[in-house]
């Protein structure tokens, strides 16, 4: 009887301290594995050589409220671009695609508070053409997710490949030259290499586990952060300071004295005086230099790449003299 009494008192203890909690803690603490629901809608258009795809996503709770994060636009395993959710849990991406039917889903991954969920497959048609071109892609290497999530100081790499279309009408190699934008403040990306060479037998795709001479071309793509310095400004004695007063005080006195002893003849008085005054000068040119800063204040604070999501725009571009061809695709980093 008495053990009953006792798990009952447990049972309502247990109780009380629960709904203290939702009381206390916030919503986002108590809304763990929330499910999601992911749609995509993807329109087509021509361009020259090959098809735009652009897609619009909505990623939803199950109490309708938008998710935050990231998506990811695959065919197949491969991502052709990451797009930033908006508030209202909306995402938007654009990129080509090569003459064909294509098959794309859209994956949210999930956050700390929502599941990952994918869309259903969209069937997308792209119009055949017979001119050369390239495709884009992207492939997540350390951190092995999208979105590429850094603090401060930390760098990413991504790899990006560029997939060869129509590559075997080519008759003089094709030359790709990779950049980015969008980049937050006090951060950089590089590629190695920044220019891919394509040949009119180079591999438009590989078995897994191919060596990279049977595959498409892949570029490194380096994103770097910069960490904040905690330097301050020096407290101590600057060392210019006893070079300058070792020309400035034996100087002054020098031409005081020449003054003094020749104060009844004027003209020699007043060359005097401006010679002190342009070495007084001089000096102090001198002690706004950048050297005389430096050893004065000492460095100054390195700002820290701002926290915030960006998306990242990758792009690819081409030319052949006459005509210029410009695909890009968008990854998502995070900087906490």
């Amino acid at each position: 009887m008495n053990r009953n009494r006792r798990c009952v008192r447990l049972d309502w203890l247990w109780a009380a301290a629960m709904a203290w909690a939702g009381v206390l803690l916030p919503a986002s603490a108590l809304a763990q594995n929330t499910a999601t629901e992911t749609t995509l809608n993807v329109s087509t258009s021509g361009r020259p050589g090959h098809t735009l795809a652009s897609v619009a996503v909505t990623v939803t709770d199950e109490y309708g409220l938008p998710a935050t994060g990231a998506v990811n636009i695959l065919e197949g395993d491969r991502i052709l671009a990451s797009a930033a959710l908006s508030n209202g849990g909306q995402a938007m991406a654009a990129f080509s695609l090569p003459g064909g039917e294509h098959a794309l889903t859209a994956v949210y991954p999930g956050d700390a508070t929502h599941l990952g969920s994918s869309s259903p497959v969209v069937e997308a048609e792209a119009s055949a053409s017979t001119t050369p071109g390239f495709q884009v892609s992207l492939a997540p290497v350390s951190p092995s997710s999208f979105p590429m999530v850094l603090t401060p100081g930390q760098s990413g790499t991504a790899e990006v490949t560029v997939t060869p279309v129509n590559n075997a009408a080519l008759t003089s190699p094709m030359f790709v030259t990779l950049s980015c934008s969008g980049l937050p403040n006090q951060s950089s990306c590089t590629f190695t290499p920044e220019s891919i060479e394509i040949l009119s037998d180079t591999p438009t795709s590989c078995a897994s586990g191919s060596p990279a001479s049977s595959c498409p071309p892949i570029s490194s793509m380096l994103l770097q952060t910069q960490a904040g310095s905690t330097l301050g400004p020096r407290t101590s004695i600057a060392r210019g300071n006893g070079l300058t007063w070792a020309i400035l005080l034996p100087g002054v006195l020098g031409f005081g004295g020449f003054a003094w002893r020749t104060r009844r003849r004027r003209w020699l008085s007043r060359i005097s005086l401006l010679l002190m005054l342009a070495l007084i000068t001089t000096l102090g040119t001198a002690g706004c230099s950048p050297l005389y800063r430096y050893y004065q204040h000492g460095p100054g604070t390195t700002p820290a790449t701002p926290a915030g999501t960006y998306q990242i725009t990758v792009t690819a571009q081409s030319s052949n003299g006459v005509t210029a061809i410009s695909n890009s695709t968008t990854m998502v980093l995070t900087v906490q």
